[in-house]
């Protein structure tokens, strides 16, 4: 290597490193760009919030590799890559950034969210995580290759397309045997292809009854499927029974895998609150246990997983956020950077004493003019407040100086000791 190379080598190892260790700052980054976190995007920047979209594939998620696509509402013909591709020039329109990393890691330093990735660092005001889940593969041959072309993880987006035609399932657990059963209502027949001895089923009692006395489902025991074979789209199996290791051709237009999921959850471990599969535990408006980071999509605990739910949680946590950052900004605006104590009173319209409780500080506070700050917050509106401030009664009265909490009554609210306070 000459001078001059070893200088442009360490030259661009330097400029690598700098832009490596840049650092990014919005309103709102969102981790995943499935469904989900493009629905979040086109949310939350028509909501003006600076919004980020940070993920390591092209966006689009799971579906973005189904060819058809036939069950989301006003779109009954949709192609998976296609439909994202408008959701993502949809989130562009509003001013949402698009960024390709992957996140490593994230955290909360005070009132900033951190999010680390293997190219930047990204600061947020709120973070949405969308990590998305992806469905457990046999790693077979063939099964990549026909995925979306005869290869599917699900039945209730699938289906109709293998009307009166021969599939086969594979699994028998609970999701495969209730999937199994959904399909016999469009196909010929169902072969569910099972690792165990006959008769032997992962699913409940009560799914195994229904399957054994539905007329459409059949079973090969004691196999797996060692290849998926066709020419453009799936044509056969190549089964392997799993005691003689004999291998036997069959042949099938469909393959349905239910062998379980994958949450993308392994690098959130010990941050996020999660059940023991790994999906993150998020409340109704999909808040996590860390305060400003929210999950939505198919890494979350819910009851259906599909583009619907998907996109319902992106408006929903995008909306939350927005709320969040506006909430927190103006209590952190109107109390806590204040120079000067400020007085909070909690009130709600359903409750007429809290009214009178703020007619009663405004005439305590009068003589004290712009050296005390009144602040009044309808804990209706305020929920994340309220609960932040621990408030429990109404009419509640909180004193803050220099940004910390020097006294408070809740229920009950003694003017003369509010008074006291303030000298």
């Amino acid at each position: 290597m000459t001078n001059l190379e070893a200088l442009v080598l360490v030259v661009t190892h330097y400029f690598k490193g700098l832009i490596c260790m840049a650092h990014y700052d919005y309103d709102l980054v969102i981790v995943g760009g499935g469904p989900g976190g493009l629905a979040a995007a086109i949310y939350g920047a028509r909501s003006k919030l600076s919004t980020v979209v940070i993920e390591k594939n092209r966006p689009g998620g799971q579906i973005a590799t189904t060819a058809e696509w036939e069950n989301y509402p006003g779109s009954p013909h949709a192609s998976g890559p296609s439909e994202m591709e408008v959701w993502v020039e949809h989130a562009k329109q509003f001013g949402a950034e698009f960024i390709k990393d992957e996140i490593t890691s994230i955290s909360v330093q005070g009132d900033t969210r951190v999010v680390s990735g293997l190219e930047h660092t990204y600061n947020a005001k709120a973070i949405i995580l969308a990590p998305g889940a992806q469905p457990r593969e046999l790693g077979v041959p063939g099964e990549r290759k026909f995925r979306g072309k005869g290869v599917s993880y699900c039945a209730t987006c699938d289906a109709d397309f293998f009307t009166e035609l021969d599939i086969i399932v594979v699994g028998s657990g609970d999701s495969a045997i209730e999937e199994g059963m959904y399909l016999t209502k469009f196909a010929e027949t169902v072969t569910v292809i099972v690792l165990h001895d006959e008769g032997t089923l992962d699913c409940t009692p009560v799914l195994r009854e229904r399957a054994f006395n539905n007329p459409k489902m059949k079973w090969i025991w004691n196999s797996t499927i060692a290849e998926i074979t066709g020419d453009g789209i799936v044509e056969g199996v190549v089964l392997k029974n799993i005691k003689s290791g004999e291998l036997t051709p069959m042949e099938t237009n469909g393959v349905f895998m239910f062998v379980g999921m994958v949450p993308q959850t392994e690098w959130l471990k010990g941050v996020i609150a999660m059940d023991g599969r790994g999906y993150i535990e998020a409340n109704e408006i999909c808040e996590t246990n860390l305060d400003g980071v929210y999950a939505i999509g198919d890494c979350r605990q819910k009851f259906l997983r599909q583009v619907i739910t998907a996109a319902a949680d992106g408006a929903i946590a995008a909306t939350a956020a927005e709320k969040f950052i506006h909430e927190e900004e103006g209590f952190a605006e109107m109390v806590l950077h204040q120079k000067i104590p400020v007085v909070v009173a909690f009130w709600n319209p359903t409750r007429p004493e809290s009214m009178d409780m703020n007619v009663a500080l405004e005439k305590l506070l009068e003589p004290y003019g712009s050296a005390v700050k009144l602040v009044k917050i309808d804990t209706y509106r305020n929920l994340r407040i309220s609960k932040k401030c621990a408030i429990s009664e109404i009419p509640a009265v909180v004193i803050y100086k220099d940004g910390a909490i020097v006294a408070r009554w809740d229920g009950v609210v003694d003017l003369a000791q509010v008074e006291q306070t303030l000298k």
